[in-house]
């Protein structure tokens, strides 16, 4: 269960530190060397190696349990590597301090939750705190307007956060990771509470950055969303990488039908030619 924070801890109290500075597209902005994460005394990511690029949407896809949330919480560093190095922006993250590191990489979690009853702009606006006392605080006011706007939650702007359905908290949670505008975005399953079109939109919201040089990474159940929307495509399989590239090179039927033990069938789409997937039914 994800929670948002108000502040990024460590933020108050802390000298404002440097902006980072844009990068190039197709730099390597975030990195996973030899991995390995153990929780509760199991191994869940093992020799696991990724790097993710400007410029690109990378969906982490894979069974339950073979460890894609895991994946991303340690490339948001809110969880310690065991073995092997994660690097933002070309430090390891141990390296940045929390509000750097919150300057560089905004993450969604899977759920929101609050503990007080802040409105639904009010959530928005706690994307802004790690800009606080830099000459980008100047830009708050339009960078939450067009973040809501986005992820049309404008008209939820003063209703209390809690009393939103869930798919409206997570379009709100979405809108509050826009206005972080950070250069790296980790999104884990920001689809699993939204209705048809709020998938699209958020998938389409996931392809513009990219376009404007961020790095997205996002966890998808629904390869379908993934063929359609990502530029690379890492299948995990019990805490390993099975395969990484192209949706066309990824989204192979032999592999797919290992991966969720479940017979699947790749056809291409009539018109755009891009590969779906479907379980195989006799």
């Amino acid at each position: 269960m994800g929670v948002i924070r108000t502040f990024p801890r460590g933020l108050t109290g802390t000298r404002a530190p440097l902006p980072p500075a844009p990068p190039g597209p197709g730099t390597v902005y975030a990195e996973a060397a030899g991995l390995e994460v153990r929780l509760g005394g199991r191994t869940v990511l093992s020799g696991v190696g990724l790097q993710v690029v400007t410029g690109q949407v990378l969906a982490l896809v894979g069974p339950n349990g073979a460890g894609k949330s895991t994946l991303l919480a340690a490339l948001a560093a809110d969880l310690p590597a065991t073995a092997g190095e994660v690097r933002v922006a070309g430090r390891p993250v141990a390296g940045w301090t929390p509000r750097e590191l919150a300057l560089r990489r905004a993450v969604l979690p899977q759920t929101a939750v609050l503990s007080f009853p802040f409105t639904a702009e009010e959530v928005v606006r706690m994307g802004r705190a790690p800009w606080a006392g830099l000459p980008a605080a100047d830009e708050d006011e339009p960078v939450v307007r067009e973040a809501m706007a986005r992820t049309e939650v404008a008209a939820l702007a003063a209703r209390p956060f809690g009393a939103l359905s869930g798919g409206e908290r997570a379009r709100v949670a979405l809108a509050r990771v826009l206005a972080q505008r950070a250069p790296l975005l980790l999104l884990d399953e920001p689809t699993a509470a939204l209705d048809l079109r709020h998938q699209e939109l958020a998938l389409r919201v996931c392809r513009e950055r990219a376009a404007a040089g961020d790095a997205v990474v996002v966890v998808l159940h629904d390869l379908g969303l993934a063929a359609a929307y990502a530029d690379r495509i890492a299948v995990l399989r019990h805490g390993r990488v099975a395969a990484d590239g192209p949706p066309a090179r990824v989204l192979e039927p032999g592999l797919l039908s290992a991966v969720y033990r479940q017979p699947v069938e790749v056809l291409r789409h009539p018109r755009t030619g891009g590969p779906l997937v479907l379980p195989h039914r006799d």
